[in-house]
C-alpha cells in the first residue's frame, strides 16, 4: 500500500506532485495567432508584391513629337489621337522635323515627349545628334516603309549606284530622312562628300528636286517618304528621258543594311493603263519604328498598338494588308509589353473586351485578388488543420521530453539526480499546466499529466528501493 497523502499545509518537498489548476479554455488564441500569422504575412506580401509590380493607372495624356506640317508623320499621328480619344486618353501632338528630330527630343535628358515616329536607320549611320542617349528608349514595332526611289537621266539603264559617279545627285536637305539615307547608300558605293572625281551633291528635295531633273539640272534624285507619293512617281514614269532605278543588289543591300528591306515592285503598279513600271522593279525601304521611353505604361502600350494596326494595317500599293505594325527588324530594342501583344496577337483579355478605363481597373483588382485566391483563402480552409496541428506537436514535444527523462530514470542513479529529473518533470507538469490548453485538446493533456504521475511514481519507487528508511514524496492519486 502506498503511503498517505501529505498535509495540504506541509511544505512540498522538491520532488512532490504539482498541485494547480489546468487553464483550460476554448480556443488557444496564442495558437491561432502563430498559425494565422504566417498566413495573413504571406498573404499581405503576395499582394504588395502584385500592386509593386502592377502599374497604377495610366496617364490621361500624352505628348507625341509629329512631323512637318501635312506630312504622313503628322497625318498618321492625328489618327492615333482620335483613335486614343476614344478610349479616353488625349494625345498632344507636337510639330517636328522629322526623324532626327523625334530622336533627339525622346532622348533628351527628362523628357517631355512620350512617344515618337523615327525612320529605321538613323541611328545606325552615325548620323544622330552627337551624345544621344537611346538606352531609355524602346520599340513598339515597324509602323510602314518609306521606300527609297531613284529617278536618273541616261540613255541606257544603269544596275548600280557607283555608275553615278561624276553626276549631280539631288539627295535632300540637311538633316532630312532622305539625305541621310542618301550619303549611306551612295558612300557604299564609294560616292560621297570628299570623294575623288566630279560628283556634286545638291541639297534639293521634293518638287525643286523633281524640277531640277526634269529641267536638267539634275542628272539623278533620290525621294523617299513624302516626297515620293504613288501620283509623282507616276509622273516622273510618264516623263520622257526619266527612268526609276531598279535594286539588282537589293539582297546585298539588305545585308549591308540590315534596316533596310526589300520591295518587289510588280508591272503596272502605279499605272495599270500605261503599265507602268514596265516590268518588276526592287525597291529598298527602310521601316519607320513608333518609339517610346521604356517605362511607358503597359496598357498604353497595348493601346498604342491596336490603334497602329487600325492606321497601318490597310492594304496600300507597297504592302499587304495587316503585314502592319511587326516586329520583322527593329532598331531599337523591343519593349517587353509590345513583343508579349505580338506573341499573343493582342492585349490582355480585360483589353480586349472591356472599355479601357474599365480594363485597367479589372486588371488593378485581378492584382490583389489573384494572390488571395491563391495563398489567403487555401490557407484559411486549411486554417484547423494548421492550428490543431501546432497544438498536438506541443503536447507531442513534451511527450518527447518526458520519454527522454524516463530513459534515464531506468539507469542508477544518485540521490542528487533522482531530485534533479524529479526537479525536471515538475517543470514540464507546470509548462504544460500553465500554458492555455483549448477544450478540444483536454483529453489529450490529461493523458499527458498520467503519464507524468506515472514517471513520478517509477522514480519515487526506485528511490524508495534505494532508500527503505526515506518517506515516499508521492502518494496515490
Amino acid at each position: 500500500m502506498e503511503p498517505k497523502p501529505e498535509s495540504g499545509h506541509a511544505r512540498r518537498r522538491p520532488g512532490a506532485k504539482l498541485r494547480l489548476p489546468l487553464k483550460i479554455t476554448s480556443i488557444s488564441w496564442s495558437d491561432l495567432a502563430h498559425t494565422l500569422g504566417p498566413i495573413l504575412l504571406a498573404s499581405g506580401l503576395a499582394i504588395w508584391l502584385a500592386l509593386h509590380f502592377v502599374r497604377p493607372m495610366p496617364p490621361r495624356t500624352l505628348v507625341m513629337s509629329g512631323g512637318p506640317k501635312g506630312s504622313s508623320f503628322e497625318t498618321f499621328a492625328e489618327r492615333y489621337g482620335a483613335i486614343l480619344a476614344e478610349n479616353g486618353i488625349k494625345l498632344k501632338i507636337v510639330p517636328s522635323a522629322g526623324s532626327l528630330q523625334n530622336l533627339d527630343r525622346l532622348s533628351e535628358s527628362h523628357s517631355r515627349y512620350d512617344i515618337a515616329l523615327v525612320q529605321a536607320g538613323i541611328t545606325e549611320t552615325g548620323t544622330a545628334k552627337q551624345g544621344v542617349d537611346t538606352r531609355n528608349l524602346v520599340s513598339l514595332g515597324s509602323m510602314f516603309y518609306q521606300p527609297l526611289t531613284i529617278f536618273y537621266r541616261a540613255r541606257r539603264r544603269i544596275s548600280r549606284l557607283s555608275q553615278l559617279k561624276g553626276e549631280r545627285i539631288a539627295i535632300g536637305k540637311e538633316g532630312s530622312g532622305t539625305r541621310l539615307l542618301a550619303l549611306a547608300l551612295l558612300g557604299g558605293n564609294g560616292i560621297g562628300v570628299g570623294t575623288e572625281g566630279d560628283t556634286q551633291l545638291l541639297d534639293l528635295d521634293g518638287d525643286a528636286a523633281r524640277k531640277a531633273l526634269v529641267d536638267g539640272q539634275a542628272d539623278a534624285i533620290f525621294l523617299t517618304g513624302d516626297s515620293a507619293p504613288p501620283a509623282t512617281i507616276r509622273a516622273m514614269l510618264h516623263t520622257r528621258g526619266v527612268r526609276m532605278f531598279d535594286f539588282p543588289q537589293a539582297d546585298a543591300y539588305a545585308r549591308l543594311f540590315p534596316y533596310l528591306h526589300e520591295l518587289s515592285i510588280p508591272p503596272g503598279t502605279f499605272d495599270l493603263g500605261a503599265n507602268l513600271p514596265r516590268r518588276p522593279l526592287t525597291l529598298l525601304a527602310p521601316a519607320v519604328e513608333l518609339i517610346a521611353h521604356s517605362d511607358l505604361h503597359p496598357a498604353l502600350c497595348d493601346l498604342l498598338i491596336q490603334a497602329a494596326q487600325q492606321v497601318h494595317g490597310r492594304p496600300t500599293r507597297l504592302q499587304h494588308a495587316h503585314e502592319f505594325p511587326n516586329t520583322y527588324t527593329y532598331t531599337f530594342p523591343l519593349d517587353s509589353e509590345a513583343a508579349s501583344f505580338y506573341k499573343s496577337g493582342g492585349g490582355s483579355v480585360a483589353y480586349r473586351y472591356l472599355p479601357f478605363r474599365l480594363a485597367s481597373l479589372v486588371t488593378r483588382i485581378a492584382a490583389v485578388l489573384v494572390p488571395i485566391i491563391v495563398i489567403l483563402i487555401p490557407g484559411l480552409r486549411y486554417l484547423p488543420n494548421l492550428y490543431a496541428w501546432r497544438v498536438n506537436s506541443r503536447i507531442h514535444r513534451r511527450y518527447g521530453e518526458l520519454m527522454a527523462l524516463e530513459r534515464e530514470s531506468l539507469q542508477p542513479l544518485t540521490p542528487e539526480r533522482r531530485e534533479a529529473l524529479l526537479d525536471r518533470l515538475n517543470e514540464i507538469e507546470r509548462s504544460v499546466i500553465l500554458r492555455k490548453i483549448p477544450g478540444s485538446h483536454a483529453e489529450q493533456l490529461y493523458q499527458l499529466r498520467e503519464h507524468i504521475r506515472f514517471v513520478r511514481r517509477n522514480l519515487n519507487r526506485s528511490g524508495a528501493r534505494a532508500n527503505p528508511e526515506a518517506q515516499p514524496a508521492e502518494t496515490a492519486t
